[in-house]
């Protein structure tokens, strides 16, 4: 199959902004889990008002009913509706769109960022995860033994599941005074290490994890994250932007590796390269928060888009996921969302003729929900350009749609998974795209 000429395609992941528990919520414990539709109807309620002082929004203040105008023209909130069946509290839906919406389900085995991201790029996971399910002594005491040994290090703190302001706020000082790094864990397949930037050491704590992520191997667990913290006892701990994750590769070709492979350009920004385990990435751009990693895509765009094999800029924004979402602030997600809209102008403007523009997300982590872990929901596929008319995309029945499209726009050979929604005229195998 050819390729299309400088074809570029736009993949942008609000993580955890699920819209609607998915078919299969109950089986995670998470039917009625919603979003979207929980924190709109919070705003409606005057329950997420902000002032400019606020630390539960730091994007912005914002009062009222939820507004997301331009993700609305985008047809978010009538894939929510067609997810739910009902509209989000409110919210007046616009009559006119101009993009192409459905709603998506997933299929692979967890709730967490590798499954989705990997079934968005067109490979589900449907092997099972290795988990730590003890809420305290979480992991194999042979485990921790090894990681002592193999990083020379005096002990470890916390062996427990956690959320992570909690457990530096918790055990910071201990932490400074003894030397020994934090280790914790969640419901998710994931072995977490905090530890100072500058007592710890940002570059030992990324070499502890690395060493965490070779002895892990016989567990199955999907990622390392490390957490850098500052700060002391007198001001407190604060996380920084320098969180890095050590996933596995993949179990085969993602649409980004095999656009790579076929000579194309694949730029990720945020956390996205960590995601995919590097595999298949041109050029990795590292940003922290919102407006960064906006500004790092718009610069991206300005970049990028005559590679004649064809190129795809992927970012995840997720302070969605780790800053709202886990924290269960819903004041502060709904600015978020409000900031990120306000910002998609700028986006939108830059789209050329062959650019195919998707606005997703790998899972849900309803704000309102009780506990703090992700939630089990469909996700918003929001589409524009591609030779696609506006309209509905209908229920998906995976996110591997997703992929399965980007390989058809990118004029790559079928994944293995998904069903392209594009008109079968904007293949990559027809560089005019003409219907």
């Amino acid at each position: 199959m050819t390729h299309g000429t400088h074809r570029r395609a736009i993949v942008l992941v609000l993580d955890s902004f699920g819209i609607g528990a998915g078919p299969d919520a109950e089986q995670f414990g998470d039917a009625g889990a919603d979003t979207l539709g929980h924190i709109a109807a919070a705003c409606a309620r005057g329950e997420c008002e902000t002032t400019q002082d606020s630390t539960t929004a730091p994007e912005a203040t914002r009062s009222g009913p939820l507004s997301l105008p331009n993700l609305a023209r985008l047809g978010l909130f009538h894939a929510h509706h067609a997810a739910t069946g009902a509209w989000a509290d409110g919210v007046t839906p616009p009559t006119e769109l101009i993009g192409a919406w459905g709603h998506a389900a997933e299929i692979s085995s967890g709730k967490d960022t590798p499954s989705g991201h990997w079934e968005l790029a067109g490979v589900p996971v449907r092997f099972d995860w290795g988990y730590f399910l003890e809420r305290n002594n979480s992991f194999p005491e042979a485990l921790l033994e090894a990681l002592v040994r193999d990083a020379n290090l005096p002990g470890v703190l916390g062996n427990c599941h956690a959320s992570g302001t909690d457990i530096i706020t918790r055990l910071g000082a201990e932490h400074l005074a003894s030397g020994k790094p934090i280790v914790y864990t969640s419901a998710d397949s994931v072995f977490q290490i905090a530890a100072h930037e500058e007592a710890f050491g940002l570059e030992r704590l990324y070499v502890l994890c690395e060493t965490a992520r070779r002895l892990l191997e016989p567990y199955n667990i999907g990622r390392v994250i490390a957490r850098p913290f500052t700060g002391d006892t007198a001001t407190g701990f604060t996380r920084t932007g320098n969180r890095r994750d050590y996933s596995i590769e993949p179990p085969s070709p993602t649409v980004l590796q095999r656009l790579h492979d076929a000579g194309g350009e694949v730029i990720a920004i945020g956390k996205i390269a960590d995601i995919y385990a590097h595999c298949g990435i041109s050029r990795s751009v590292k940003a922290s928060g919102h407006e960064a990693l906006m500004d790092a895509t718009l610069a991206a765009l300005d970049e990028s888009g005559d590679d004649p094999a064809g190129t795809l800029v992927m970012t995840n924004f997720v302070d969605f996921d780790t800053l709202y979402g886990h924290r269960r602030d819903v004041a502060g997600y709904a600015a978020a969302l409000e900031a990120f809209d306000a910002r998609l102008p700028e986006l939108l403007a830059r789209l050329k003729q062959d650019d195919l523009l998707i606005l997703t997300a790998d899972h849900g982590c309803d704000p309102t929900w009780r506990g703090t872990e992700h939630t089990r929901e469909q996700v918003p596929v929001l589409a524009l350009g591609g030779g696609l008319p506006r309209g509905p995309l209908g229920a998906r029945d995976s996110f591997a749609d997703i992929g399965q499209s980007l390989a058809s726009w990118l004029g790559l050979p079928a994944m293995n998974d998904g069903t392209s929604f594009l008109p079968s005229c904007s293949s990559g195998a027809n560089p005019q795209g003409e219907c």
